[in-house]
């Protein structure tokens, strides 16, 4: 039965990794979500069912247009799994339970902000506030209302904390450190795992950024580098490890 849940939220994750894909690129560029219908960008083809599979029908016409024979991009593939991957870590996380909505949830709005932010350096405030809505609904839903102002109270600080790391940066650097994006990115990371959480995701988060921003300044020549992907990293890794900042502490101090 493990494997059965296992397949099919990989399943469903790489559908919905397909649609994050159309919401991460089309909303930051003020286009509609439903219309109009996937095409190819080259030649405007409509794409029909048999080439909207995950994963496959990428796979199965070589990474091309089937008419123009234009070279997909590899990326809108690793969404897909990555999404499918995620899904499935999920479950693994948090079992069959309530809680496996809330993670389903972060993971999803955490997916499309690491697209939009990777393809137009861009933190959609859509995504941000719808998401925010639905994670202290469920919350409610499944903890109380006291738990939901909690987990409310995690987020407004953890928003403050990051306001005052840009103005820091700002006031370091000579100019813009981080976009507004990040910090309202902030406030729904600590509206799920805590403040005190959040400050680790941000060490966290530049732990895995460096290197990365690293290698792409060297390949690409560029000093623009989005952070709000590592951000997200950090936060869902920290989310399914079930890591709290007790718990780190005490590993710390041992």
């Amino acid at each position: 039965m493990e494997i059965y849940y296992l397949i099919v939220l990989f399943v469903f994750g790489t559908i919905f990794g397909s649609f994050f894909a159309v919401v991460g690129t089309r909303i930051p560029n003020g286009e509609s979500i439903v219309s109009p219908p996937s095409h190819c960008t080259e030649c405007g083809h409509q794409l029909k069912f048999y080439e909207l599979i995950p994963i496959l029908s990428y796979l199965l016409q070589g990474g091309k247009c089937r008419v123009c024979k234009t070279k997909l991009s590899i990326k809108y593939l690793l969404y897909e799994l990555a999404t499918g991957i995620l899904f499935s870590l999920c479950y693994l996380s948090f079992g069959y339970s309530l809680d496996l909505l809330i993670a389903l949830t972060f993971v999803s709005i955490i997916m499309i902000i690491l697209i939009s932010d990777i393809e137009y350096y861009i933190i959609p405030d859509e995504v941000l506030a719808f998401g925010s809505i639905l994670l202290l609904v469920e919350i409610a839903s499944i903890y109380g209302l006291k738990a939901a102002f909690y987990h409310l109270i995690g987020g407004i600080l953890a928003f403050v904390l990051m306001f005052l790391v840009k103005k820091m940066g700002d006031f370091l650097f000579k100019k813009e450190s981080m976009g507004g994006g990040d910090i309202k990115l902030l406030f729904v990371i600590g509206l799920v795992i805590g403040f005190r959480m959040s400050i680790v995701t941000i060490f966290l988060s530049s732990f895995i950024g460096l290197p990365i921003s690293l290698f792409v300044l060297y390949r690409k020549k560029t000093n623009i580098i989005p952070y709000g992907p590592f951000l997200g990293i950090a936060a869902i890794i920290l989310y399914l490890l079930h890591i709290d900042f007790i718990k780190l502490l005490s590993i710390l101090v041992a």
